[in-house]
C-alpha cells in the first residue's frame, strides 16, 4: 500500500517535521535563519539550512571569491561558505541555542524548484526564506525566487527581510 505525502504528513508528529531555511548567504538569509531558530526554540522543530548551488546569471562567479577557489568545484566552495555563514550567525547570536544544531544541506540546480523538491522530500512543516524585495525593472527581469516558491508551494512559506538602516 502506497501512502501519499499528505497521509505521511498527517501521521508524522508536527514537532518531528523540520523547518527548511533557504540560504543564499545574504543579510536577508541571515534574518530568515535567525527567525527560524527563534521559531524552532518555541516549537522544538529541527532546522535544515538549504543552499542550492547555482551560478546565477545576474552574478556570475559568485562562488569564486578567492584566488585559491578558482579551480575548486562550486559545491566545495559553497560548503565552505555555508559553514562560515552558520558559524558567523552562531557567534553573532549566542542567545540562539538552536543555531548550533542546524543541519546544512547543499544541492545543485535551479533554486526555486530544488527548494520545493527538498521541502517535499524532507516532509518539512515550513519553508523560511529571506527576500531582497527587488522592485521595478530588476523585479520584472529577474523575478523573485521567494515569490516563485510562495506561488508554487503547498507547504507554508514565511518570508523574512533583514532590517535596513531605516528600521534600526
Amino acid at each position: 500500500m502506497n501512502q501519499t505525502q499528505a497521509e505521511k504528513a498527517e501521521k508524522t508528529p508536527t514537532q518531528d517535521r523540520p523547518v527548511l531555511v533557504a540560504i543564499d548567504f545574504s543579510a536577508d538569509a541571515e534574518a530568515a535563519l535567525i527567525w527560524a531558530c527563534q521559531y524552532a526554540e518555541t516549537t522544538k522543530a529541527p532546522i535544515q539550512a538549504l543552499h542550492v548551488v547555482h551560478d546565477p546569471g545576474d552574478s556570475p562567479g559568485y562562488y569564486k571569491r578567492a584566488t585559491q577557489d578558482v579551480l575548486r568545484p562550486l559545491s566545495d566552495v559553497a560548503a565552505d561558505m555555508m559553514a562560515e555563514f552558520l558559524e558567523r550567525v552562531a557567534t553573532e547570536n549566542p542567545a540562539l541555542k538552536t543555531v548550533g544544531a542546524v543541519e546544512p544541506i547543499l544541492v545543485t540546480g535551479i533554486p526555486e524548484s530544488r527548494i520545493l523538491e527538498i521541502a517535499k522530500a524532507n516532509n518539512v512543516r515550513l519553508i523560511v526564506m529571506g527576500s531582497r524585495g527587488r522592485t521595478g525593472l530588476p523585479h520584472l527581469l529577474m523575478g523573485s525566487k521567494a515569490e516563485r516558491v510562495v506561488q508554487l508551494s503547498s507547504i507554508p512559506v514565511t518570508i523574512v527581510k533583514a532590517k535596513t538602516n531605516d528600521d534600526k
